[in-house]
């Protein structure tokens, strides 16, 4: 008898197991930094991704046996799957107390924050407890963000994990012109976990993994060697830490409790039933967003709080393989997409820049609107479009071919300040070519190609006439001083009023 209920737990624990598996993803483990110090990204060395995809496994018979206490019911909502994942230390401080009473007195933000996560948080909680963390943290973006991935904080800090520029790309958050997955859900939670668990091997506990977090490894490490060295405590309430740093924990303490005990607190908090909210569906066509959400039966703002690193008009399919769609829209959408005979899925593509341009000749070359140019690709005023520059462009109805992988994922738009350029012509001194005048006078050897009607591997014979658009200043130059001198010598009187233009 005690053998036949030996089977029946294990064989319950073995389907919790598999019921938890919820989302199916593809991609791979990524790794995270600290989002709001960001410290250099040589600091952090080069990144091991620690945890490899794929489903949860259901456990043995001899792993269920070690268990102290097996759950024999599922949770009954998310929050209670919190609930029973804590396993941070308590940190009864007047910080933490201060934090509460700041929360308390904020209902309707808790509310508004809750609400926003029920998108996002079965993902979080699953992906901590397949890598055995504590799931206080899946709590931490309503601390970084209000759970808002489309947060951008003050110091470029993106996503509701809050990455900076620099440290998404050192852990493989790619950042480009079409996406930057600084707000993808999955990419940046899996990047975020990764690096949290970093730091709690670094540290030790997760007072100071968060503190690191937040503060910069390298901060808090000198902090720990300050106190060392002083004979002072090394845990996270005895260090000095900037203010910010200081609240950072109890932040996150303080919303611990009250998801804890929320009427405690004068809050309450959405039902989230404990199931996946989105799954992955693939695409392998560039499709608009706006034709995407359709064909899912989905409304605008809600695919774009699921697929949020897509900041464009189109998804392009080479880069962002896979989208997400709430869980029973996902079949709807392939339905939809098969029997979809409404023409080209998508109606924009990418165009290079051939020569550094204003954006109302780039508007003119692809038959667009100046303005809606700028628009579609964030173009401010006062500046120029730099040569090899990727835009989005409105893709002509003969054009039936996808954007290539190396453009959807390495794609950049480069500008430059809209320096007035004036045509002048000069004299070519010997050996003179192309590529040299390019290097010389600091502009792009395809622009002195084209201004010359010759080919960019071209050289030019001594006392040719050469025709540069350069801007006014650098003109002038050459016009007030340049009789009886070569083009070498003309750039280096240019170069110099430049560095002494610079000083001043």
């Amino acid at each position: 008898m005690k053998f036949l209920n030996f089977v029946c737990l294990a064989g319950l624990l073995w389907l919790t197991g598999c019921a938890s598996t919820g989302v199916s993803t593809s991609a791979d483990p990524g790794a995270s930094y600290s989002p709001t110090a960001a410290p250099a990204a040589a600091a952090i060395g080069t990144h091991k991704r620690i945890f490899p995809g794929g489903a949860l496994q259901p456990i043995t018979a001899m792993q269920a046996s070690s268990l102290g206490v097996a759950q024999l019911t599922p949770p009954a909502d998310l929050w209670e799957r919190v609930r029973r994942g804590y396993g941070m230390a308590e940190l009864d401080s007047e910080l933490v107390h201060d934090r509460e009473q700041w929360y308390s007195t904020r209902p309707d933000y808790i509310l508004r924050m809750t609400e926003r996560s029920r998108k996002y948080l079965f993902y979080i909680v699953e992906e901590l407890e397949r890598r055995n963390m504590p799931t206080e943290l899946a709590l931490l973006p309503f601390v970084e963000s209000a759970f808002n991935p489309q947060a951008v904080s003050s110091a470029k800090a993106a996503g509701m994990w809050q990455f900076m520029p620099a440290t998404g790309k050192t852990f493989e958050l790619k950042q480009n012109a079409f996406r930057d997955d600084r707000r993808d859900v999955l990419a940046s939670t899996r990047a975020a976990l990764d690096y949290l668990q970093k730091l709690h091997g670094m540290f030790g506990d997760w007072e100071l993994a968060l503190a690191a977090y937040n503060w910069g490894e390298g901060s808090v490490g000198r902090a720990i060697a300050k106190n060392k060295r002083a004979g002072l405590g090394l845990s996270y309430a005895d260090l000095n830490l900037p203010m910010e740093t200081r609240f950072y924990v109890p932040k996150l303490l303080a919303l611990k409790n009250i998801v804890n005990n929320p009427e405690a607190f004068n809050s309450s908090l959405p039902l989230i039933e404990n199931h996946p909210y989105f799954q992955t569906v693939d695409i392998k066509r560039d499709i608009d967003v706006a034709l995407a959400a359709k064909l899912a039966e989905v409304p605008l703002d809600d695919f774009k709080a699921l697929n949020p690193s897509a900041s464009r008009p189109v998804i392009l399919a080479a880069g962002t393989p896979q989208i997400l769609l709430p869980w029973d829209n996902a079949a709807i959408f392939q339905s939809n997409l098969e029997a979809f005979s409404g023409g080209r899925l998508a109606s924009w593509t990418v165009w290079l820049a051939p020569t550094t341009m204003k954006p109302a000749d780039a508007a003119k070359r692809v038959g667009m609107s100046e303005a809606e140019l700028r628009s579609v690709n964030n173009i401010p005023p006062r500046v120029v479009i730099k040569a090899g520059s990727s835009l989005l462009v409105t893709r002509s109805t003969q054009l039936d071919t996808d954007v290539t992988l190396h453009l959807a994922d390495n794609g950049q738009l480069s500008l430059a300040p809209d320096a007035i350029l004036k045509r002048t012509v000069l004299k070519a001194g010997k050996k003179d070519s192309v590529a040299s005048l390019a290097k010389r006078y600091r502009v792009s050897p395809a622009s002195v190609a084209e201004w010359n009607t010759v080919s960019a591997s071209a050289a030019f014979k001594a006392g040719q006439q050469i025709v540069l658009f350069l801007p006014v200043q650098a003109r002038t130059l050459v016009h007030s001083k340049g009789k009886g001198q070569t083009s070498k010598q003309l750039a280096r009187r240019r170069v110099g009023q430049s560095t002494r233009l610079a000083k001043r």
